[in-house]
């Protein structure tokens, strides 16, 4: 994608066949699932069998071994029906899963890989505690040795998928402090000593499961640990590039939702006797909103396809996209709350999900203001 600003044939097809998945298997279930607050389990089959699970998985374990960008356009569709399904999804596949993929054991990919890509089993990750969120290097949950085996304990907070999960990968401290002491686990549903707090009520992603986790002293044996002890610290930072792009993707695809219609709404909607989109302070906002959602997307592929070729610059690029298409997103979300008037306020709205929905995405996967610490610390150099 470094270089050229269209999506290949490949590329295009793929968005093509995610668009069609998500109108055709994910929108007709978005109002229950966001009215019942859970995640339509029937779409974890279904995402597999389209083969959308396992798009950076190798095909020795079921996957497509396609590429970052691939996962940026997934994203992006399923966040135009519905923040709480897209979040659960990609969690599962391409925030935890990836974790196995490049750092786990022969053992453990059999173990876990194949059923994360059929939509059998379901991943979640847990680093942030009540302490310790973009900080990473201050978490305080422990990881003692016993015997040839480990005991964790400690308190995650603000976990997704934790109470769907059938593997959580757990960032535990091993060491001493800062970054070289800590390691990732993985801890398997109904371990002893593992428990989870009840469901978080959530301005938006309502269709998502996030919870606290507690770690009572959970007894693992020596196969659970995940990569190298002592270098989980950097495992989760290079996990956090995919992670950033897909937040920044599905603040493009929050975006380009309400931009299609809001724009509806305003060639309808009357008012002093001509569609609203007559007015030149109408129509100059829904241009603002289109020049905002054609930067946002810009730069989000081309983090994607920088992380996928391994650029110098990708770190950089990735924190752009973080930052600004998230803070885009909030952006024209707000304006076409704006353009629907007090019909934009009420639940029932087109465009009310999509506002709650998108506030996370400069909170997730690193605050803007992580972003601005990176990219500071880059022009200083």
């Amino acid at each position: 994608m470094d270089g050229q600003w269209e999506l290949d044939d490949v590329h295009r097809d793929f968005q093509a066949s995610c668009r069609a998945f998500v109108d055709k298997r994910v929108r007709p279930l978005v109002d229950d699932a966001e009215r019942e607050g859970r995640f339509p389990e029937q779409l974890w089959k279904e995402l597999g069998d389209a083969d959308l699970l396992g798009l950076l998985t190798s095909e020795e374990h079921g996957g497509s071994a396609a590429d970052g960008l691939a996962v940026t356009l997934l994203a992006e569709e399923l966040a135009r029906a519905s923040g709480g399904i897209a979040v659960t999804v990609l969690v599962s596949a391409y925030m935890a899963a990836p974790h196995i993929v490049h750092h786990g054991t022969s053992a453990q990919q059999l173990r876990y890989l194949p059923g994360l890509v059929s939509g059998e089993k379901v991943a979640a990750i847990a680093v942030t505690e009540p302490g310790a969120g973009s900080d990473v290097a201050s978490l305080t949950s422990t990881a003692r040795h016993d015997g040839d085996g480990w005991i964790l304990s400690g308190r995650k907070m603000f976990i997704t998928n934790a109470g769907l999960a059938d593997v959580i990968i757990v960032g535990a401290r091993t060491g001493g402090p800062g970054r070289a002491g800590i390691t990732t686990f993985l801890v398997d549903a109904g371990t002893p000593g593992l428990s989870m707090g009840r469901p978080l009520a959530k301005m938006g992603w309502h269709s998502s499961d996030t919870r606290e986790v507690v770690l009572d002293d959970v007894r693992l044996g020596p196969d659970a640990v995940l990569g190298e002890t002592g270098r989980g610290f950097y495992q989760i930072m290079d996990a956090f590039q995919l992670e950033r792009v897909v937040l920044a993707a599905m603040g493009v695809g929050h975006a380009a939702e309400c931009l299609a219609v809001a724009k509806e709404h305003v060639l309808a909607r009357e008012a002093f006797g001509a569609p609203l989109a007559h007015l030149q302070t109408i129509r100059h906002k829904l241009a603002e909103m289109a020049v905002d959602l054609d930067v946002a997307r810009l730069i989000t592929y081309q983090a994607a396809g920088r992380m996928d070729a391994g650029h110098p610059d990708a770190g950089r690029t990735v924190a752009t996209a973080k930052f600004f298409a998230a803070k885009a997103a909030n952006r024209i979300v707000d304006d076409a709350v704006q353009l629907f008037g007090g019909s934009g306020f009420v639940e029932e709205s087109p465009v009310a999900r999509h506002y709650r929905d998108a506030r996370i995405l400069r909170i997730g996967g690193g605050t803007d203001e992580i972003q601005l610490e990176i990219l500071s610390r880059e022009l200083a150099r």
